[in-house]
C-alpha cells in the first residue's frame, strides 16, 4: 500500500512540494528562535552577573574586605534585584535568607564562573537559578562572592515570546499557503486558456491558437502554430500535387485511348512512338509527383550533416563525369549538422550539382556556409552560362534551355520547391567561372 500518492496535476504537485517545506522551515525557525532565544537570555543574564559581581569586589577592595560597612540588604536587592552571597574567614553574608540553602553549597564549590542551578525543591527558593562565584584575595584574605538571579520570570517572558512567535508563524504558513495557492492559480490561467483554444481549434472556431501566453508557455504555442503551419502545408502539397497529376496525365491518357478505340486506323509505327511518347509523358509526371512527396519540409528533430553528404555526392558525380572537376569550399566540420531533413538536402545538392556537371565545361564549385542566421549553398560552374533574359524563368517546371541535354526540365524546379517550403532565398546569377552562379539561403531559426 503507498502512502503517498504522486499527485497527478501540476497544481497538486506544486501544494505538495510547497506547503510540506514551508511547514519543515517554519517549524525550523521556530526551533532555532527557541534555542537563540535561550542562548541569548543566558549570555545576558551573565553578562550583569558578571557586571554585579566586579562592582561588589570593587567595593570590598576599597573597604579593606571589611564586609560589614558594604551597603548591602535591601539596598542592593532594590538596585540589582538579585540575591548575592559574600563570604570571608570571618563572616559570611547571604541576602535574602530564603536564598541561603541555595547559595551556601554554592560558597563551598571550588568553581569559578557562571553556575546554573536547576531543580531545587526547597521551600522558598527559587527551583532555577543562575549564579556567578568569583574567588579572590584581599589584604590576604580569601574572599568569595556570589551574584544570583531567578529564572522563573525570565523564563516565563520567554515562554511567552516563544508562544507569539509560534502564533505568528502559525500565520505565517496560513498566509504562505494562501499565497502559494493564489499564485498557482494565476500561474494556470495561461494553460486554461491554451485548453480552452485548443478545443475551439478542434471544434473548428479558430485556425491557430492567439493566446497571450507566458514566456515559458510561449514556445509551445508557437511550436503548436508551426505545426499546424505544416500540416496545412502539407496537406495543400498532397492536394496540388493530386490536382497536377490529374490534370497533367488525363490529356496523354484520353489520347492513348482514342488511338486505341479507334479500330479504322491501323497500329502503325508513328502511332506507336505517339503512345509510346504519351505514357513517356504520364511516367515523367508521376516521377515528379513521386519525388515531391517525399519532400519533408521542415521538421522538429529532423539534422543532416552537409558537409559528409557533400563529399558523398562529389564523389560519385566525378565518376559520372570522370573529365569534369568537383570541388568543395567550405570551413565546417564533418560534425556540423544543420536543421534540415536529410533527403530534402540530398535533393538540392543532387539537383543543383548535376545541373552544374550537365552544363559545365570542365569545373564545377560548390561552397557551404553558415552564420549565426543562415546556412548558405552556392553552386557554379564554368560552363556557357544563361542568357540575362532567360535567367527569371529558372525554376519554373519543365523549362529546359537546352533539349540536347538529357533531362525533364524538373531539377531546378524541384530545387526551388524545397527551398521554398523551408522559406529560404533562390538567386540565380552570372558565375565568376563564366557560367551559372546559383545561391541558397536556408533560415537557421523557423520563421
Amino acid at each position: 500500500m503507498m502512502l503517498f500518492k504522486k499527485p497527478t496535476s501540476v497544481k497538486g504537485t506544486l501544494l505538495a512540494l510547497l506547503l510540506p517545506s514551508g511547514i519543515a522551515l517554519m517549524a525550523t525557525a521556530w526551533l532555532v528562535h527557541g534555542i537563540l532565544l535561550e542562548r541569548m537570555s543566558w549570555d545576558f543574564v551573565e553578562s550583569r552577573l558578571q557586571d554585579e559581581v566586579a562592582f561588589l569586589e570593587l567595593q570590598i577592595r576599597h573597604s579593606d574586605g571589611e564586609i560589614d560597612t558594604l551597603r548591602t540588604g535591601d539596598y542592593f536587592q532594590e538596585v540589582f534585584h538579585h540575591a548575592f552571597a559574600i563570604q570571608s574567614p570571618s563572616q559570611t553574608i547571604i541576602s535574602p535568607s530564603n536564598w541561603e540553602v541555595l547559595l551556601d553549597p554554592l560558597l563551598q564549590s571550588d568553581h569559578q564562573g557562571a553556575i546554573r542551578v536547576r531543580n531545587n525543591t526547597a521551600a522558598d527558593a527559587p527551583s532555577d537559578a543562575i549564579a556567578f562565584r568569583k574567588s579572590f584575595v584581599v589584604n590576604g584574605q580569601p574572599m568569595v562572592i556570589i551574584v544570583s538571579e531567578d529564572m522563573a520570570a525570565l523564563e516565563a517572558s520567554q515562554a511567552e515570546l516563544h508562544a507569539w512567535t509560534a502564533i505568528v508563524s502559525f500565520m505565517l504558513i496560513v498566509l504562505l499557503v494562501s499565497v502559494i495557492w493564489i499564485g498557482i492559480t494565476l500561474s494556470m490561467r495561461p494553460v486554461i486558456s491554451l485548453q480552452s483554444s485548443l478545443k475551439k481549434l478542434q471544434e473548428g472556431e479558430i485556425s491557430r491558437i492567439h493566446v497571450k501566453a507566458p514566456e515559458e508557455l510561449r514556445p509551445l504555442v508557437e511550436q503548436l502554430n508551426e505545426l499546424l503551419d505544416f500540416l496545412d502545408r502539407r496537406l495543400e502539397r498532397s492536394r496540388d500535387a493530386l490536382a497536377n497529376l490529374s490534370h497533367s496525365v488525363k490529356t496523354p491518357i484520353a489520347a492513348v485511348r482514342q488511338i486505341l478505340e479507334d479500330t479504322t486506323r491501323p497500329l502503325g509505327d508513328d502511332l506507336r512512338r505517339e503512345m509510346g511518347s504519351r505514357l513517356g509523358d504520364i511516367d515523367k509526371q508521376l516521377e515528379a509527383e513521386m519525388r515531391r512527396s517525399r519532400f519533408a519540409g521542415p521538421q522538429v528533430g529532423k539534422s543532416a550533416f552537409p558537409v559528409k553528404q557533400a563529399r558523398d555526392l562529389l564523389w560519385m558525380l566525378g565518376r559520372l563525369h570522370p573529365d569534369k572537376s568537383f570541388e568543395l569550399s567550405t570551413d565546417m566540420t564533418q560534425e556540423q549538422r544543420w536543421p534540415i531533413e536529410e533527403h530534402d538536402l540530398s535533393e538540392i545538392l543532387g539537383n543543383l550539382l548535376d545541373n552544374a556537371g550537365k552544363w559545365s565545361s570542365s569545373f564545377v564549385d560548390l561552397s557551404l556556409s553558415q552564420d549565426s542566421d543562415q546556412m548558405l549553398i552556392v553552386v557554379a560552374d564554368d560552363g556557357a552560362g544563361v542568357a540575362p533574359e532567360a535567367v527569371s524563368g529558372l525554376g519554373k517546371r519543365g523549362l529546359r534551355l537546352d533539349e540536347q541535354t538529357p533531362g525533364h526540365g524538373l531539377g531546378l524546379a524541384i530545387v526551388c520547391d524545397i527551398v521554398g517550403r523551408y522559406r529560404g532565398q533562390t538567386h540565380f546569377s552570372h558565375s565568376p567561372l563564366g557560367g551559372l552562379k546559383i545561391e541558397i539561403a536556408l533560415h537557421r531559426k523557423p520563421q
